[in-house]
């Protein structure tokens, strides 16, 4: 396996940032891509077969096309805008771990346009093997693949307690809450969801903590009461033990304990709208909300927000240019550079 080489910050000693690196999870653009995206991503997993034909059959329901590539590529645009607006003249290139663009390819094209030192910003809030190490990984095989004249990489912190990420998200729950009546406004039960990950994986990050924070902080800055965290979009064999409570279980749950009418879900563990959420939310979810009776609203994701756009600009500027580190609540700034062992995943810890 490729480990991840991590390097400090810059510093007025050395070589200045010369690009941005944008790096996501990719998706298939056509009917024929899914097939081949899903074997990229289920590549070494244990994960049954009849399961990726499965989550294919939730592709071809929108026309086999993801739409997280334009969504990162409607980013780009507006962060090229943002960095125009202020003056950082660094070229922006798009990477993907799974689909094309694939980060090997955007690393040689970056060697060929001169690169040597770019920043990256990982389409992930929240620290944890898939979200943040698994990248590093993938970004040190494409840089072996280039070879020695690739690009240095360095990423930017997580951002799940920046305050312009709460701002972001408490107007996009806010929003959503405006979609209930103003008499059944305080009585709503807003949910915050994320992709479940093994409990084997949470055991060594602060996966679990981290969503949990950015639900809190969302919820205070709107006196929001009513709330909770439940986990969405699992896989793997079912005697693998996996974040719980799954949103479908507490919308069952929540039903059968009184005469609740309304319900907000915050895909707060998202960043733009793409398969996990049109599919099991705004499919899979709504569908049990009617059948249980139950007002379901879904409050938009990120996307290309403009604070959070702003956010990310900020995060650029705190290594180029020494800018503020902010945060907001328990936990302070993230780290810049991860600790050797930081989001390690031990796959196969028996079910407890």
């Amino acid at each position: 396996m490729n480990q991840p080489r991590d390097v400090p910050p810059a510093d007025d000693s050395r070589e200045s940032y010369d690009a941005l690196l944008v790096v996501s999870f990719g998706g298939p653009e056509s009917q024929d891509d899914v097939i081949p995206f899903l074997e990229n991503v289920l590549r070494g997993k244990n994960v049954p077969r009849e399961r990726m034909f499965e989550v294919a059959e939730h592709y071809r329901h929108f026309g086999g096309k993801s739409p997280l590539n334009d969504q990162n590529r409607e980013l780009i645009a507006a962060l090229e805008a943002e960095f125009k607006q202020y003056g950082i003249s660094l070229p922006i290139y798009f990477g993907n771990r799974n689909w094309h663009p694939l980060l090997a390819d955007t690393l040689e094209q970056m060697q060929r346009d001169g690169v040597r030192r770019a920043l990256a910003y990982f389409t992930s809030a929240y620290s944890s093997y898939s979200g943040c190490r698994q990248y590093r990984e993938n970004i040190a095989a494409a840089q072996e693949q280039v070879g020695a004249s690739a690009p240095r990489i360095e990423k930017l912190r997580m951002f799940y307690n920046h305050p312009l990420f709460v701002e972001a998200q408490s107007e996009r729950v806010a929003g959503a809450l405006a979609g209930i009546p103003a008499e059944r406004r305080e009585a709503a039960q807003v949910i915050y969801t994320a992709h479940s990950i093994p409990n084997a994986m949470a055991d060594n990050c602060n996966y679990a903590q981290q969503v949990a924070e950015t639900a809190r902080l969302v919820s205070n800055a709107l006196s929001i009461r009513n709330w909770r965290v439940a986990y969405q979009s699992r896989s793997g064999p079912p005697q693998q033990p996996w974040l719980e409570p799954d949103v479908l279980d507490v919308l069952r749950e929540l039903k059968a304990a009184g005469d609740l009418q309304d319900v907000v879900i915050v895909p707060s563990g998202f960043l733009s709208d793409h398969m996990e959420v049109l599919f099991d939310l705004d499919t899979e979810a709504k569908d049990l909300a009617a059948e249980l009776g139950l007002n379901l609203v879904r409050a938009g994701t990120v996307g290309s927000h403009p604070k959070f756009v702003t956010m990310i600009r900020e995060l650029v500027e705190e290594r180029i240019a020494g800018g503020p580190r902010l945060a907001i609540g328990e936990f302070g700034p993230s780290h810049d550079v991860c600790p050797v062992d930081c989001c390690l995943y031990t796959p196969g810890r028996p079910k407890s």
